[in-house]
């Protein structure tokens, strides 16, 4: 009997959907909902107050938002593979830094049997790929976006898929005739739009099994469906379906689509399989609309879970997250509230009610200075006919309640004044301490935050290793990109493992490295070679090339300098009587003479041609 019907996993997808709606005081969805309005500063949606108020807003979650977003994910990361049961130490990485220039230069190729030397050399070049495909991916703003919208729901998803149809620029044959197609993509999912099979257990990996939702065109499916060899009549059955699953997607905005909407909602399950062949679990997907087939059970070759989380705060026996907004909203409140009570009262008082006697005046009034009104009655009737309510005086004590609550929720969250850089630069180093104290208690997050990313890495790994087969991989190098021969079957049994290497993430510390650099410059301790190379990025234009500059001058002024050995040669060749009594002389007078020698010729100094030694004085 077949599990996986579409009634079975649509049946699953709406169990864990009323499991959601049930989280928290207003559930998963209408929570999340209020959290985005509240960050973009929509804080008055459905607030009955009237037309033609100001409704002020001091956006207080949106300013701690940005500021932990942005201090988690400043940080530059570079992501170091490693295979797991392969030594790796200084000897071997010497051994693989041989092993890599050998390959880029094309003076080897891996054949035979593997071996550690063989593997760690590949776990370099996919260092180097790693950092490629970030780049082709745009995976800075990816994180970034994943980041927000952890804050923002609490949970976030980055869900990483083998597209077919991704062109690479490589070909299978040197004819170039036979395109090399296909290579992961990533796409950042919503957590209303991901099921997890036990919504108790907070291991992604542990899942029973997790099933994801999109809403797609239906033509879109149909194509997809006829690529996979899906009889006509079942494709036909494929059409628009109705409104009632539009409240799952995220956010207020996804709540309608367009009137004659075409889309379907198309449901992905992942679950992993057993394999006697290999000895290990395959995970396995199968993909449907809540009638028919997509794409039948098929395996995905890797052995993890394609799907990454990143929860903001963590909740016991819980696989979904919690945001910081959801509990923010009533300080959000408190000071709109105050604020819009503040600027009232200032504008009743500026611009008071008018009462106006109709009786005695008929026409118009308006705010002009310069109207001249016209009153029907005698000298006495003027006192009566125009007068302003006076409002109630206005409390002061709200001003310092709406400073003091701005200001404490900002501080409880971590923003204070020295880590938003609200302070004058006086002392950088004593702002620069200031700041690290501050983002101390952000460290938990970002380790989070790395600890999802080698998550991702480590997915990204499982596709290179039993998806990509023979390729050349796109590797960037000092001298700049290059290409060198991948053999994906040679390591699909390897368990690769991530880590996160972290730089330098802000100005100040940025501008610490320098300052630091610059003295033990001066001070002698390192040459100019050691000043670049420890250099951080983008502080100057074209590093590496400098690099190279130098180190091909450094070389071919060492190739220009006599040595010890070449002077007396040359002392030998000119002079044959005089090196005749050098060489006869007592070691502490010969090396006195050399040194003699060595001044006259300029040794230390580049020569073009070597120079006649004149040895007559000297003796």
């Amino acid at each position: 009997m077949d599990k996986n019907t579409p009634q079975r996993i649509v049946g699953q997808y709406q169990k864990g959907t009323d499991f959601k709606a049930q989280i928290g005081r207003r559930g998963i969805y209408e929570q999340n909902r209020i959290n985005e309005r509240f960050y973009v500063g929509d804080h008055w949606y459905g607030a009955n107050v009237g037309a033609n108020k100001p409704l002020v807003r001091r956006n207080i979650i949106r300013r701690i938002a940005d500021y932990k977003i942005s201090s988690i994910g400043s940080a530059p990361v570079a992501v170091h593979f490693s295979a797991e049961g392969v030594p790796e130490n200084v000897v071997t990485q010497d051994e693989a830094k041989e092993a890599r220039e050998a390959v880029l230069i094309g003076e080897a190729d891996f054949t035979g049997a593997t071996d550690e030397l063989e593997i760690n050399t590949v776990m370099g070049f996919l260092n180097d790929y790693g950092e490629t495909t970030m780049e082709r991916l745009k995976f800075n703003d990816i994180a970034t976006e994943t980041l927000r919208r952890s804050y923002i729901s609490g949970t976030a998803v980055l869900y990483t898929y083998w597209d077919d149809k991704t062109e690479t620029g490589l070909y299978a044959d040197e004819e170039k005739q036979e395109p090399i197609m296909g290579d992961i993509a990533v796409q950042i999912l919503n957590i209303e739009n991901v099921v997890f099979g036990d919504p108790n257990l907070d291991d992604v990996q542990k899942q029973p099994y997790i099933i994801l939702s999109q809403r797609v065109d239906y033509k879109a499916v149909r194509r997809e469906m006829k690529r996979n060899r899906v009889s006509e009549d079942i494709i036909e059955q494929v059409k628009p379906d109705g409104a009632q699953y539009y409240n799952l997607n995220a956010g207020t905005r996804g709540e309608r689509e367009l009137p004659d909407s075409k889309r379907v909602t198309v449901y992905t399950k992942l679950y992993k399989k057993w394999s006697d062949e290999d000895k290990r679990f395959h995970v396995m997907a199968v993909k449907c609309t809540d009638r028919v087939i997509v794409r039948k059970e098929w395996d995905t070759k890797i052995h993890l879970y394609p799907v990454a989380v990143m929860a903001w705060e963590k909740r016991y026996s819980s696989a979904y997250g919690d945001s910081e907004i959801t509990y923010l909203v009533p300080n959000q409140i408190a000071i709109n509230r105050a604020l819009t009570a503040e600027v009232w009262s200032t504008l009743m008082h500026g611009m008071p009610i008018m009462l106006v006697d109709g009786d005695i005046i008929t026409g118009n009034v308006t705010n002009d200075p310069a109207q001249v009104i016209k009153i029907n009655g005698s000298g006495n009737d003027v006192q009566g006919a125009i007068r302003y309510v006076q409002p109630p005086s206005f409390a002061g004590q709200i001003t310092n309640m709406v400073n003091d609550l701005a200001t404490n929720t900002l501080s409880d969250q971590g923003a204070t004044d020295s880590a938003l850089g609200n302070v004058r630069p006086d002392n950088a180093q004593a702002i620069i301490q200031m700041r690290e104290a501050a983002m101390k208690p952000l460290q938990l997050k970002q380790n989070q935050y790395y600890s999802f990313i080698e998550d991702v890495m480590r997915i990204w790994a499982e596709f290179w290793l039993n998806l990509y087969g023979d390729r050349m991989l796109k590797v960037n190098t000092p001298n700049g990109y290059a290409y060198v021969p991948f053999h994906a079957a040679r390591y699909d049994k390897l368990i690769v493992n991530a880590r996160v290497d972290v730089g330098a993430s802000t100005l100040y510390s940025t501008a610490v490295i320098v300052s630091s650099l610059d003295a033990l410059r001066t001070a002698g301790i390192i040459d100019d070679l050691q000043y670049l190379e420890r250099m951080p990025q983008n502080i100057i234009p074209d590093k590496h090339g400098l690099i190279e500059d130098l180190k091909e001058r450094m070389a071919m002024q060492q190739q220009t300098m006599l040595s010890d050995e070449e002077i007396l040669q040359q002392f030998a060749h000119e002079q044959p009587e005089l090196y005749q009594q050098f060489i006869n002389m007592p070691p502490e007078e010969q090396a006195q003479m050399l040194e003699q020698i060595k001044a006259q010729v300029g040794v230390g100094q580049p020569q073009t041609q070597p120079q006649k030694v004149d040895m007559g004085v000297a003796l």
